[in-house]
């Protein structure tokens, strides 16, 4: 099926830009990846950006998004460096119509397509078969697969039964306060464990404090996201601090 609209991108005409967090492998302090993140072009929340979103802009606007990271990317980030996009699966119609803007744009900046992961959140309720096509599309062309907010939402392990992503990054839920709650360890151990015999990387995101990161530390995470390690930076690709 060809896309409704899989065409230039245009039709949403709000402009925005993006700020960039690390993920951190903190056994040797290196930068794993940058996880894109929508702000307005002063900086300021996604929060009215993504309230203009709906049915009738959303593919131009996840187009939009791609193509900002990826030139962003190109332009500043470190040699070398991976890029995290979140894509929104009900804007993508058919996958390899729909991808034809990312690759251009790759192909333009010349941004290598095996630096580029391309994760999404379960919690927007998806038709499974068509999020697995999108997923097994993207493996075929060369991108990196994330489940981002894995624990939060609607898919879970019905999901990762079916098709087994590169990554998968624990809800920050899972993730705060873990130091002083017993069932929080409990989830996160044996979550951590499924994804170690499925051979899929673990990264905690939302950590802020040095006793979260301890405890996770302990339970064999390398991989972390989150203000302890450092903030987003607006259009800027910071490099951590001492973890």
């Amino acid at each position: 099926m060809a896309c409704a609209g899989c065409r230039d991108g245009k039709g949403f005409e709000t402009p925005f830009s993006m700020a960039f967090q690390p993920i951190v492998d903190v056994s040797n302090g290196q930068v794993f990846a940058y996880e894109a993140l929508v702000r307005g072009v002063d900086g300021a929340g996604a929060g009215t950006i993504i309230a203009q979103v709906n049915e009738h802009n959303r593919y131009a606007f996840d187009q939009q998004c791609r193509v900002k990271a990826i030139e962003l990317a190109a332009a500043r980030a470190p040699e070398g460096s991976k890029l995290s996009i979140n894509f929104m699966p009900n804007a993508v119609y058919e996958p390899r119509a729909c991808i034809r803007m990312t690759l251009a744009t790759a192909d333009r900046v010349g941004f290598p397509l095996n630096r580029i992961i391309f994760e999404f959140t379960e919690s927007e309720k998806i038709d499974t078969a068509h999020l697995l096509n999108i997923l097994k599309t993207y493996k075929d062309i060369g991108f990196s697969t994330a489940i981002d907010d894995f624990g939060a939402g609607h898919a879970g392990l019905n999901l990762l039964a079916m098709f087994q992503p590169d990554i998968v990054k624990l809800d920050m839920d899972l993730v705060r306060g873990i130091d002083t709650s017993k069932s929080k360890r409990i989830v996160v151990s044996h979550t951590l464990n499924m994804l170690r015999e499925f051979g899929i990387i673990a990264v905690c995101e939302g950590v802020e404090t040095a006793d979260e990161m301890k405890v996770l530390r302990d339970l064999g995470v390398n991989l972390i996201q989150g203000y302890l390690i450092a903030r987003p930076a607006f259009e800027e690709f910071v490099l951590p601090v001492a973890a």
